[in-house]
């Protein structure tokens, strides 16, 4: 397990869902958490909600927009003088057949889970690449392999995460920074498309498993590197 010695990790949608049980994992396991959502509001609550944890702030940050992610991680490399990881969790879902999605709508979600997911691993990585170590955990899904019918925009995010993981890890890997990407099937966090708000979801992940995996990634020796991590829920619907 990660020892408590006070490393730094960044969080992008940190303030809900998956982001924010990896939050609470990392808090407890000592680690030093800076973590950003696109509403201010979302920021202080779960800046109030997380402070009895351990060490945590928030910022409000549109990880579409490059110049704030890098003032962002610039703050976070002056305040503590280091990043030893980074979580890429900040995404969204807009669904709809490709001859009914707007461009903007294309353009939100390609820049979402896209670029801002650029964003932060350009902007980190020569950080870590000084340190001589890091990891960078971009949260995909296993619709970045299966695509689905309404899913033309979310899944040619989540394809081109994937592809931008596996190019980032070996670009990374010689400089003892690690990149993998976990790709998670349905996850119970109420982001979605088609769900009946009735509907049953206790067969579902849950974003802890997501938070255990990269609590597990973390724990790996320096010479092991697990890139391309899927998750499933273990008994879905028949």
């Amino acid at each position: 397990m990660v020892s408590n010695n006070g490393l730094v990790a960044i969080v992008t949608g940190g303030s809900r869902g998956i982001g924010r049980g990896v939050a609470e994992a990392l808090l407890g396991e000592g680690w030093r958490v800076r973590f950003c959502s696109r509403s201010q509001k979302s920021v202080e609550e779960a800046e109030r909600e997380l402070s009895h944890r351990g060490s945590v702030s928030g910022q409000a940050v549109d990880v579409r927009r490059q110049e704030e992610v890098d003032a962002f991680v610039e703050r976070v490399r002056r305040e503590e003088g280091r990043i030893d990881c980074l979580v890429n969790n900040a995404g969204l879902g807009v669904f709809g057949a490709v001859d009914e999605l707007t461009g903007d709508q294309w353009r939100e979600v390609i820049e979402t889970n896209l670029s801002g997911c650029f964003y932060f691993l350009r902007a980190v990585a020569p950080v870590m690449k000084a340190q001589g170590s890091g990891w960078i955990f971009n949260i995909a899904s296993l619709a970045g392999k299966n695509p689905f019918a309404g899913g033309g925009a979310y899944n040619a995010s989540k394809f081109g995460l994937i592809g931008l993981s596996e190019a980032a890890m070996l670009d990374l890997r010689p400089h003892g920074v690690r990149v993998a990407a976990i790709l998670p099937g349905s996850v119970d966090t109420g982001f979605g498309h088609r769900r009946d708000p009735n509907q049953d979801r206790s067969w579902m992940l849950k974003p802890e498993d997501i938070a255990s995996m990269v609590l597990h990634l973390l724990s790996y020796a320096e010479n092991a590197l697990p890139s391309l991590v899927e998750m499933r829920p273990a008994k879905p619907p028949k």
